[in-house]
């Protein structure tokens, strides 16, 4: 049954008075699923125990659509501990070694005011003061022509938290991607041993001899995949995969080379798909600008509200969008059996 807000949370802090509590919505004290609700009286369904108390200098913005604050960046989130971004292809993570500007720099200027938002209608308004005082640091990176969800932390605390739930694989990331070919299997698991080149800029898969024999440096690459739907090329042999994937380990490239390493390379690779190496190839089962690997999901503890699980989805870009609505013109094939 739903009711006022307000009311829920006058059930929850039964001794305090109506007047106070009213304050605390409005001052954006109170978050519901792990978003700040200001309205005391909207009516939402029973919170249970998703309604939260938050400290006085906690503030939290949870854009429904997100805010479009650059061209290729867009907030899902953000706090005083973490944010989510959406971020298009063609734009760096996070800092590299060259000029480029990153989503994780453009995130940094917004907040400090010397950037403004690209929607009309988020650019009127203003950030909470404190705001102005996180800066942004790295968890985690995309790679610069992937698109789609990160995270990244606003202080020292809540970015150590973060690396420990990334290195115990605890942080859940689910991609989309387009590949060439056809799974033999419906859904199931890769399992890869990786070894970085000397240049730490391509994945090389090596024979699995075990981990006694690996070299020092090789890592294994654990990835789960599901397949969503196939589509057929018109007048070729060639099919386009839709796989649903979740990383299990998180490597450099991790999915991109073992796409590759099962015969099902991703669409506009131009690392692994030897399809698309060459700009004007002709074997290439249709033409994209780059591998069309997305980020769609992820879901994490909040590092400063242990229990708090909270998980973001980040729409498709429109280049994805284009290649899926073209492939559905085509006749789709039945999907591969378990046998």
């Amino acid at each position: 049954m739903n009711k006022p807000l307000l009311q829920w949370l006058l059930l929850h802090f039964p001794d305090t008075p109506k007047t106070r509590a009213k304050q605390w919505i409005v001052a954006g004290r109170v978050s519901v699923g792990g978003v700040v609700l200001r309205k005391p009286h909207e009516a939402i369904a029973d919170p249970g125990t998703t309604l939260r108390l938050l400290d006085r200098q906690a503030t939290s913005l949870d854009p429904t659509a997100g805010w479009q604050i650059h061209p290729r960046v867009t907030l899902l989130h953000l706090d005083n501990a973490v944010g989510i971004i959406n971020k298009g292809p063609g734009i760096l993570s996070v800092p590299g070694d060259t000029s480029e500007i990153s989503a994780l720099s453009v995130v940094a200027d917004f907040l400090s005011g010397d950037l403004k938002a690209q929607d009309k209608a988020v650019a009127g308004r203003t950030l909470p003061a404190a705001f102005r005082r996180l800066h942004p640091m790295p968890v985690h990176r995309l790679d610069k022509f992937t698109s789609g969800a990160f995270c990244i932390a606003l202080n020292p605390g809540a970015r150590q938290r973060l690396l420990q739930q990334l290195r115990a694989h605890t942080i859940r990331r689910e991609y989309v991607a387009f590949v060439e070919g056809r799974s033999n299997q419906a859904e199931g698991t890769w399992r890869h041993w990786l070894e970085l080149s000397r240049d730490e800029m391509r994945q090389h898969t090596l024979p699995d001899v075990g981990p006694k024999d690996m070299p020092p440096k090789a890592c294994e690459a654990v990835t789960h995949f599901q397949v969503v739907a196939e589509y057929p090329i018109a007048r070729t042999n060639s099919v386009v995969t839709k796989l649903r994937l979740r990383l299990e380990t998180g490597l450099k490239h991790q999915i991109r080379v073992q796409a590759a390493a099962e015969g099902l390379p991703v669409i506009g690779d131009r690392t692994y798909n030897p399809h698309y190496r060459l700009e004007d190839s002709k074997d290439a089962p249709l033409p994209f600008p780059r591998q069309a690997l997305h980020a769609a999901l992820l879901a994490l503890e909040h590092p400063e509200q242990p229990g708090q699980e909270m998980t973001w989805q980040a729409e498709l870009p429109k280049d994805l969008r284009q290649l899926e609505a073209t492939l559905q013109h085509k006749r789709k094939l039945p999907p591969p059996s378990h046998a």
